[in-house]
């Protein structure tokens, strides 16, 4: 009940307040920047954690997981202009949908020879 009404007062502030929407955009704004530092603070703990691992990788592989990190990070950017046209969603999800294939093969390759 405590959450609805918390809601409510947000959505009650957004509309009756003068430039309201503005202070939402901006509360979105914040709120998508720290998920998006905690992402990279949550890669990079990973990373330090499984350097060893990462580096004992032969290169063509360490490049396929790095490639297709770098795909992702490259389509999420990307994903707001690229989901306005048909096309560009197709693209974005086969883009996405490859790199997640390679992260899987990496993963795959890893497990098999650890």
């Amino acid at each position: 009940m405590r959450n609805i009404a918390i809601v409510l007062a947000l959505g009650a502030v957004v509309y009756f307040v003068p430039g309201g929407g503005d202070a939402a955009a901006l509360i979105g704004a914040l709120l998508s920047t720290a998920i998006l530092a905690s992402f990279v603070m949550l890669a990079a703990r990973f990373y330090r954690e499984r350097r060893m691992e990462i580096l004992g990788l032969p290169d063509r592989w360490r490049a396929t997981l790095y490639g297709a990190l770098g795909v992702i990070v490259l389509a999420m950017a990307a994903r707001p202009r690229l989901i306005e046209t048909g096309g560009g969603t197709i693209l974005w999800l086969a883009a996405v949908a490859g790199s997640v294939y390679a992260l899987y093969r990496v993963w795959r390759q890893y497990r098999e020879y650890a």
